[in-house]
């Protein structure tokens, strides 16, 4: 399987107390997630990621942006992993 592409869609502007309008990481998240090497644990990530953009609303832009990066990187099939991409 091809490994998992970071959640960051290169927006990158930390303005919501601390975490991106982007993706929602912080910028501990943000490292945090170079150090996850197993597939499992960063789909788990991506899974509390997504939660966590619930929680802080207005990320709705993130799921289809982040379809598209793991598209054009050939990990399409991690979308299905997670949760049958409904973050779109």
């Amino acid at each position: 399987m091809t490994e998992i592409p970071s959640p960051c869609i290169d927006v990158c502007k930390f303005k919501r107390q601390g975490h991106c309008l982007g993706c929602s990481m912080t910028k501990a998240q943000k490292s945090l997630f170079k150090q996850v090497k197993k597939d499992k644990h960063r789909i788990a990530f991506v899974q509390m990621l997504r939660q966590q953009q619930e929680a802080l609303g207005k990320y709705k832009h993130w799921g289809p942006a982040y379809a598209k990066k793991l598209a054009k990187k050939k990990a399409k099939a991690v979308w299905e992993k997670l949760a049958g991409g409904k973050f779109a």
